[in-house]
Formats: C-alpha cells, sequence, structure tokens
C-alpha cells in the first residue's frame, strides 16, 4: 500500500535478519559514530544523538557521625588555619607580653576638693593629738580646759573642735558639724569608702561625739545642765581671751572658762541630732552605737523639759552664736531620733500639727529656707521626706509629711534663678544672706540640700517636681548645686578658689591664728601674735581644705588676715562643704544609700502571717 508521499507503509516489507544485523552493528558503533560527527553537531544535535552527558561524581569523606563532601572539608580546614594564623597567633603574643594596667582616670574636682575639706578638721581638732593627725604645725593644746571649773566631768573638757580663726569651742555649731558629717556619710558612705576618705571622716565623727559626751552626764537618763561653750570673750573687752589675744592654741595662756546651761532646747535638740546620726554611722560598732543613743536620748529629754534659748543673756555666746529659735531643733532632733531608735514616740513628736506653727513652716518665709547652724528647717522637712518618699508610711502620718515634702519642693524653687525669689552675684552666686558677709557657708548647705533631694527623686523613680505650674526636673537641682560649687571652686570673676589648697590661686591670709603664726618653737604672748595678725605676708602655714567666708556680694574678695568677713573658715561652713561635694563626686556608684538611715526602723507595716501549718488526716 502506497501513501501520498510514496513509499510503502509496510513495516514487514524488507528482510528482517538484515534489519537485526544492521542494529546490531550500530550499537556496537554509537560511540565511534559519536566521535566521528560530534564536531559537526551543535549542543542541541549532540544532545538528540548522545543524550544526556555524564556528570563527574563527588567524592565525600566518612567521618563516622557525619559524611561531608571532600571539597569541602578541604576549605574548611583551610579557613580554620588561615583564621588561626590571622586571629590566633596575634591573641597568644598578647597574652605573653607582659600586662601594663590602664591609667585609673583622675578624681573629679569634687573627690580632689574633699580630701582637702576634710583635712581643716584636723587641723581645728583640740585635745591630746593623735600620731596621724597629719597636721605637722600642730601639736596638743587645750589640755586644761574644764578642769577648773568642769569638776564635775571627769578629766574636764579636754577634746572636741575649735571653732574657726579663734581658740573657742561653741558646742552649738560644733553639734551641727557632727550632725552634717554623719548625715553626709549615712547617704554617701560608697562613695566615702570608694574615695578612701570613709576612716577618715569616722574618725572625724568620733573625735566630735566623743567630746559631746563629755558636755553632760550621758550615763545619766535625766540631766539638769550642760556645757554650752568652753572659752569664749567679750566685745570690746581688753582683758586677755580667745579674741583679744592672736596666740597658737599650743600656746595659750589666759583663764578659759566653761559656760553650762540649766535650759535650752536649741543646744539639746542640735546635741541630739547629732549622737543619734552619730550611732547610725556606728551601727557596726554596737557598744559605741548603743551609747551615743543612750546620750542622745538624755539630752532630748532635757530639750523637751527645758524651754527656753541656750544662748540669751549671756555676753559670752550670744554675740557670735545667737539662737534664733527652738522648734526647728526640736523637730530635727526629733526626726533622728526616731531614725536612731525606731521609736515612734519621736515620729509623732516630729510630725507634731503644733510644731509648724511655731517653726512657720508653711509661711514660705524666704529666711526660713536657708540652712545654718541657726536654722535647720529646710533640712528637718527633707529629713521627714524621705521617710514618705522611702517609706510612704500613710495614716496617722501622711498629712503632715505631705505637708513637709511640699515645703521642700518649694525651698528648691526658691533656689532656683528663674524665680527671683534670692538675688545671685554678676557672677553668679546665690546671695542666701541678701548680700552679707560670710556667704559661702550658705551656700555649700544649700548645693547639698539640693543635690541630696535630688537624689532621693530619682532613687524612687521620679523624675522632678513641680514649681508652682513648671515642672522642673531633677538635673535642673544637680546643676544649681554644681554650679554653687564651682563658683567656690574657682569658677569665679576673681578666678579664686575660696578653698584653701585647692587649684592655684587661693587664700593666703586666712584669719586663724595657728595658721598665721610660725611653728618656729617661740612662744608668741598674748599681744606679741598681734605682729603676725597685722603683718603682710602670706601665713607661714597653709590650712589646707578651709572654705573661707567668701565674697562680697559684688564677687569682689579681699585676702585679707584681719578682715574676718572674707577670710575666716568655720567647721559649720566646711561640714557643709565636706556634704556638698561627697554628693556630687563621680566617684563610687551614684545616688544615695537608700536603706541604712533605716537601719533601727522597723516595718511601718505589719509583716505577712506564716503559713498554715500543713494539714493531717
Amino acid at each position: 500500500m502506497q501513501n501520498h508521499w510514496g513509499g510503502t507503509l509496510e513495516i514487514n516489507g524488507g528482510d528482517s535478519t538484515v534489519a537485526d544485523d544492521k542494529s546490531k552493528n550500530l550499537d556496537w558503533d554509537r560511540a565511534s559514530y559519536a566521535n566521528q560527527h560530534y564536531n559537526n553537531l551543535d549542543e542541541t544535535q549532540q544532545s538528540w544523538l548522545l543524550g544526556p552527558q555524564e556528570k563527574k561524581k563527588k567524592k565525600y569523606v566518612d567521618l563516622g557521625c557525619i559524611v561531608c563532601s571532600r571539597t569541602a572539608l578541604k576549605w574548611t580546614l583551610l579557613s580554620l588555619l588561615i583564621a588561626f594564623v590571622v586571629i590566633g597567633i596575634p591573641i597568644i603574643i598578647a597574652k605573653s607580653l607582659p600586662k601594663h594596667k590602664a591609667k585609673p582616670q583622675p578624681p573629679d574636682n569634687y573627690t580632689v576638693a574633699l580630701h582637702k575639706a576634710l583635712l581643716f578638721f584636723n587641723a581645728q581638732k583640740s585635745g591630746k593629738l593623735p600620731k596621724n593627725n597629719g597636721i605637722p604645725w600642730r601639736r596638743d593644746s587645750g589640755l586644761q580646759d574644764g578642769l577648773s571649773d568642769a569638776t564635775d566631768v571627769k578629766g574636764g573638757l579636754v577634746g572636741g573642735y575649735y571653732d574657726a580663726g579663734d581658740n573657742t569651742k561653741f558646742h552649738f555649731p560644733m553639734s551641727f558639724a557632727m550632725t552634717m558629717l554623719s548625715w553626709s556619710v549615712i547617704e554617701y558612705e560608697h562613695k566615702y569608702r570608694a574615695i578612701g576618705e570613709y576612716d577618715h571622716v569616722t574618725d572625724l565623727i568620733k573625735w566630735g561625739t566623743d567630746y559631746l559626751l563629755l558636755t553632760f552626764n550621758s550615763s545619766a537618763t535625766k540631766i539638769d545642765k550642760i556645757y554650752a561653750q568652753v572659752g569664749g570673750s567679750q566685745n570690746g573687752s581688753t582683758t586677755p581671751d580667745d579674741h583679744y589675744c592672736w596666740e597658737r592654741p599650743e600656746d595659750m595662756d589666759y583663764p578659759r572658762g566653761s559656760i553650762s546651761v540649766g535650759t535650752g532646747r536649741d543646744l539639746a535638740g542640735e546635741m541630739a541630732a547629732a549622737l543619734a546620726s552619730a550611732s547610725i554611722v556606728f551601727r557596726n560598732n554596737p557598744t559605741y552605737s548603743k551609747k551615743l543613743v543612750s546620750g542622745a536620748q538624755a539630752v532630748f529629754d532635757f530639750a523637751r523639759n527645758k524651754r527656753g534659748f541656750y544662748s540669751r543673756g549671756s555676753p559670752y555666746i550670744e554675740p557670735y552664736y545667737n539662737s534664733t529659735g527652738y522648734y526647728d531643733e526640736y523637730m530635727w532632733g526629733a526626726a533622728w531620733m526616731y531614725y536612731a531608735t525606731g521609736n515612734n514616740s519621736y515620729f509623732a513628736l516630729a510630725t507634731n500639727p503644733q510644731i509648724p506653727g511655731h517653726t512657720k513652716a508653711f509661711y514660705m518665709i524666704p529666711d526660713l529656707s536657708v540652712l545654718s547652724w541657726d536654722n535647720k528647717l529646710p533640712a528637718a522637712t527633707l529629713l521627714l521626706t524621705r521617710i514618705r518618699l522611702f517609706l510612704s508610711p500613710g495614716y496617722p502620718y501622711e498629712d503632715m509629711l505631705k505637708s513637709y515634702h511640699n515645703v521642700t519642693g518649694l525651698t528648691m524653687c526658691s533656689y532656683l534663678k528663674r524665680y527671683n525669689v534670692f538675688n545671685f552675684t554678676k557672677g553668679g552666686l546665690i546671695e542666701l544672706n541678701h548680700g552679707g558677709p560670710q556667704d559661702l557657708q550658705y551656700v555649700a548647705n544649700a548645693a547639698f540640700l539640693a543635690s541630696v533631694f535630688a537624689d532621693y527623686l530619682n532613687a524612687t523613680g521620679v523624675p522632678g517636681w513641680n514649681c508652682g505650674g513648671d515642672f522642673i526636673t531633677i538635673s535642673v537641682l544637680k546643676d544649681f548645686a554644681a554650679s554653687q560649687l564651682n563658683y567656690i571652686l574657682g569658677a569665679n570673676p576673681m578666678k579664686m578658689s575660696y578653698v584653701v589648697g585647692f587649684g592655684d590661686k587661693y587664700p593666703k591670709h586666712v584669719h586663724h591664728r595657728g595658721a598665721s603664726i610660725p611653728n618656729d618653737k617661740t612662744r608668741y604672748s598674748c599681744t606679741g601674735g598681734w605682729r603676725w595678725r597685722d603683718a603682710k605676708t602670706p601665713n607661714p602655714n597653709n590650712i589646707v581644705g578651709a572654705m573661707v567666708g567668701g565674697p562680697d556680694r559684688f564677687d569682689n574678695f579681699r585676702d585679707v588676715r584681719t578682715n574676718y568677713s572674707y577670710t575666716e573658715p568655720t567647721i559649720a561652713g566646711n561640714a557643709g562643704l565636706v556634704a556638698a561635694l561627697v554628693s556630687l563626686t563621680s566617684s563610687g556608684d551614684i545616688g544615695v544609700d537608700k536603706n541604712t538611715m533605716f537601719s533601727a526602723v522597723p516595718p511601718m507595716y505589719p509583716g505577712n502571717p506564716p503559713p498554715p501549718p500543713p494539714w493531717k488526716p
């Protein structure tokens, strides 16, 4: 049968044997055929004729638990070798070389100034000095204090601190200085330890509290008098005394009387605060801490029962450290007694609703927001605010604590320049005493209050507080405190540090008897020392760390020894400086120690009841 294209459609039309032979021959010659015609065909044609080409088989390595490509293994090993050469060998070499410790960060200015400010207290010590006192031009002095007229005190009134550039021991500002030092240690112990000053500052506190325990019968529960002062003078007197004479403490040869008082909430309240706060500092010395608490209880009981001012009518006290009120010390002392004992009766006294009427705490009088040896009100309200912030005791204390918290906030607002409560000098110093002399002691105290309040807020996670309709952040308070301390340390129009020994330029004619008279083993008489008082030459002995009175309201300062308004330091002023410096230093951890202050305070609320006993069938 034929198809349309020609040829037959029969598949059996040929010789099958011949076809089979051809097929066999074709199978045998296929490879040779392909080789003959391979070069004449393109890739597509080759695929038609030859089919898929054989792929080269990969070689594998059996590692037991893993089978991997030999090539991959080769490249992996090569990569590890390169990494060892590039990274490992340099590390081995670096570790084998001698190690050089990185230089520690230099301390900030506040730390440097703090080291020096604490030394001032060593220079002010009275009594038999320890061998490690560290002030080469100071020796034992005042060893006869109280022996003739304080016969009820065994061993007399030996020890303590001289107040300023004279040789008088005023117990009222001395107590305040010890309270401020103790407060700073309780809040910032970690910082004192970080800069290596913890043992030093606690020794200074103990030197003061040991002496204060001598000034009354600290072994009794009831006392009827307190020694308020040793030495002193009357204004205008030409009788040899602590002011008329210009003698080193080691050379004093004039009578030094001891003054006792039978009343005085102010003095007793401040002494109670000093002893109570120190008892927290020395909590790890139970015997001494208990002794301090016992003494604090005795003098605070005196404060509660002996109304009146300690200074009124005394010509040896009133012209120098006259107290203008005593309810602030009553409130301040009660707050510290609560912290030291945990006794709620003291807390109830501190938050008694009648006290604000006596202290005028809610009147917001600008002068009452200025912390000083005389006015403890802003510190007392802050101390009670601390309880509200950290313990939140609630009823029945909440109303008073909330009010004191508000007052504390307004006090902080008054320090800020934007609210025009206080004037500032052109150089940036706040005039807390209205342009009067010796302003730096008040400035240092305000810087401490602002800094520690900011740390309280920060510790509770509160970013700031309200001044009227304005929300003020914590950083604003810290900036205020830093600006005032920076001024004291030299950032002022005079380019002068008002802390002796800090910086390149500082007062050289400090109003101070011991520092101004040469340590040449010559004994200068009462009036023989006047030549050194009136000399134009710098002091032969640098009283390192002393913060002088400071500049006037025009930022001017006269480095003149005879003008005490400019050049006289005090222990009360230096205590505030120390507290402010440690609060701002970057050494050690930041912030306050929240818990140490409450070490003697029991829980405000009852604890959770114990779990029930296991059920028994």
